[in-house]
């Protein structure tokens, strides 16, 4: 599923004018990452398109769905939106409740709502908390328990608003090995994220914002390569672009398996430095 936003602008109703004029076309099954520091417009930008919001003037469109003609309720069969605090989405007394209400809610079959259930709590290592309410988990669980809520909608485009954050290295791998499933679904995934290192293994594509506008929209390599918008920005680079900097390398590698191809290339005598 597509997206597409033209010339949005969205003022808040105490004067704090949040997006001005944005534009941005996400095509279906692409990866993009917002990144900017608070305040830049990124989460503004996310309810818009989800319907949450409207803007003051401009358009968006999810597919062929223009989101002024649409409700939030109806927009969600086809984008969903996990909130970085899962206390601000959470509201049913279990797992399992707080999980089927959507597909409750579109009136799917009681055998599908159960089959796309299991499939959700299993592939984010929650099936054995059905009975358990979700403010009785800990932080990690419960933002879990949202992004299953998300999950299980099968709706084409997911927005997700801080996924990293609170989380410890298993709980990383878990979030990395469910976007892996997802990107293998040809799910299109809008993220909104302050940790960079996240964004460079997950994202080639990255939109900067600041103060309600686009700064930049180019690929990761490109963005963290660029000190001057880093530094327009308020953003630092991820820690292994920073490192190889600072061991003076040429190259900035993103991910892990590039540093280490770095390494190994440095150290081999019959590759020229």
């Amino acid at each position: 599923m597509n997206a597409r936003i033209e010339a949005l602008s969205f003022t808040y109703p105490g004067g704090a004018q949040a997006l001005r004029q944005v534009s941005l076309d996400v095509p279906s099954g692409s990866w993009v990452a917002l990144v900017g520091e608070n305040g830049a417009g990124k989460t503004t930008l996310a309810k818009l398109l989800c319907g949450l919001l409207r803007p003051d003037t401009g358009r968006a469109w999810v597919g062929d769905w223009d989101t002024q003609q649409h409700t939030a309720a109806q927009l969600a069969r086809r984008i969903t939106y996990v909130f970085q605090n899962p206390d601000d989405q959470l509201f049913e007394r279990s797992v399992q409740a707080e999980v089927a209400f959507g597909p409750r809610n579109l009136g799917l079959p009681p055998a599908e709502i159960e089959e796309r259930l299991a499939d959700s709590l299993e592939a984010l290592q929650l099936d054995g908390l059905r009975a358990r309410h979700p403010y009785e988990l800990t932080p990690t669980q419960r933002k879990f328990v949202a992004l299953a809520a998300a999950d299980v909608m099968h709706a084409p485009l997911m927005i997700l608003d801080e996924p990293t954050t609170g989380l410890d290295g298993p709980a990383l791998r878990l979030l990395s090995d469910y976007l892996a499933r997802k990107r293998q679904e040809g799910r299109t995934v809008i993220a909104i994220s302050h940790d960079m290192d996240f964004v460079a293994e997950q994202f080639e594509r990255v939109v900067v914002m600041a103060q309600g506008e686009i700064l930049a929209d180019a690929t990761a390599a490109q963005v963290f390569g660029a000190a001057d918008l880093l530094a327009a920005s308020h953003l630092e680079a991820p820690q292994l672009v920073r490192l190889a900097e600072r061991l003076g390398w040429p190259t900035r590698p993103l991910t892990v398996e590039a540093f280490v191809a770095g390494l190994a290339a440095r150290n081999d005598p019959e590759v020229p430095r």
